[in-house]
């Protein structure tokens, strides 16, 4: 099973966003990719907000908060790391 998290979603659908604006692109090519990508794109947000209602019934249930995989975000690094 892949380890993507959403973070990994957004770098992706930028990428694409530059290529919709490189001129030397066939942007008919482009634009096909871009709908894969953002029908693709639509389902992976549609299933993490599934798990983050999810997470949030449970953390309501039962106290105890754990943050699917999926919805994680790496650590930012400070200047004491």
């Amino acid at each position: 099973m892949t380890k993507n998290k959403m973070e990994d979603l957004n770098n992706l659908l930028f990428e694409q966003l530059e290529r919709l604006n490189d001129e030397s692109l066939d942007l008919e090519q482009e634009l096909k990719r871009a709908k894969a990508i953002s029908d693709v794109s639509d389902k992976v947000i549609q299933s993490a907000d599934l798990s983050f209602k999810v997470m949030k019934l449970r953390a309501e249930m039962t106290g105890n908060v754990e943050t699917p995989e999926m919805l994680e975000v790496k650590k930012l690094e400070t200047k004491n790391d």
